[in-house]
């Protein structure tokens, strides 16, 4: 898959086979409109091309409100969709002066002359331009005069409901990690640096490695105790992962810290990617740090049971 970062940045000798969109997350719903382009793609002797807009268009839009959060960074999005077998990935820059081009404008300027469309792909839900006016009714009137086919995706349900990345939004905030992951179709994940923290968890028996998240839109799920895969210089291992404000300690900082079962390493600085495999409870007040300790070796229990559960039913499958 080819990346550019900018519509100007594509080639212009290649017939595009084309959808447009954040496909944030790169869910399911997503999963089936990018196999079906590269159907069409296939069969007509097209290229496969995917067209974002980065920052996200409320976060210019509305820049007094910076609310909304993100399943995926650029960076994640990116690898995967290359998962997805698409051919070309524009990130084309979103800004105020963008936002005002008109539907039709934007179809045969950009799209048609520039990107030389010649099939358009498109969710069921599928809005474009300024002030999302374009419509698909006004797609396939455009369709007709600038001679490209057009394909509306039927909306994906996972368990009869229909699949969207606000869905998905709305489960992790919740702490749904397992309806979300199913959603999705991958385990959700983060990706941070490795930073010191207070150092409280050594002297419990319980070190563990703090995570920074650098970008400021990635959603994090809902405060609590979470199961987790953890893939750090290229090796896989588990842990249990808090995410909160430690009551415990009389910390008010919003924390993210996780700690690797049967690991001792110095990963200080480190890159580290945790996995969201299930949500085991609320985070909780402790009167002392033994009663904390308890519960750590409770929580830690009761993880591994989880994962050898998970395990077992994997093995028993294969």
């Amino acid at each position: 898959m080819k990346v550019y970062h900018s519509i100007d940045q594509f080639p212009s000798d290649i017939n595009s086979v084309l959808t447009l969109g954040t496909f944030d997350g790169v869910h399911k719903g997503h999963k089936y409109v990018l196999k079906r382009m590269n159907e069409i793609a296939q069969n007509e002797g097209g290229e496969s091309v995917l067209l974002t807009f980065y920052p996200h268009p409320r976060h210019v839009l509305q820049p007094e409100d910076q609310k909304l959060k993100l399943l995926n960074t650029i960076d994640e999005k990116i690898k995967e969709l290359e998962k997805s077998g698409i051919q070309h990935f524009i990130i084309h820059e979103f800004t105020k002066d963008f936002s005002r081009t008109k539907s039709v404008n934007f179809i045969r300027d950009l799209l048609v002359n520039k990107l030389k469309m010649k099939h358009m792909v498109v969710g069921y839900d599928h809005h474009f331009g300024r002030n999302r006016e374009g419509s698909y009714n006004e797609l396939k009137e455009l369709s007709e005069l600038y001679n490209f086919t057009l394909e509306k995706i039927p909306p994906q349900d996972e368990s009869e409901v229909t699949v969207s990345s606000t869905k998905i939004r709305k489960l992790l905030s919740q702490g749904f990690i397992e309806k979300a992951n199913a959603y999705l179709g991958y385990k959700y994940s983060i990706s941070g640096i490795v930073v010191k923290g207070n150092k409280i968890g050594r002297t419990l028996s319980y070190p563990t490695a703090n995570i920074l998240i650098e970008n400021k839109w990635k959603l994090l799920p809902f405060d609590g105790v979470y199961v987790v895969k953890v893939i750090l210089k290229n090796k896989q291992c588990f842990g249990m992962l808090n995410i909160g404000n430690k009551p415990t300690l009389n910390e008010c900082k919003h924390s993210l810290e996780v700690h690797i079962f049967d690991f001792s390493d110095d990963i200080y600085d480190a890159e580290i990617k945790v996995e969201f495999l299930k949500r085991m409870r609320d985070e909780k007040y402790f009167e002392s740090l033994a009663d904390l300790q308890s519960q750590l070796k409770i929580d830690e229990n009761n993880c591994k049971k989880y994962l050898n559960i998970i395990n077992k039913t994997n093995n028993d499958i294969n």
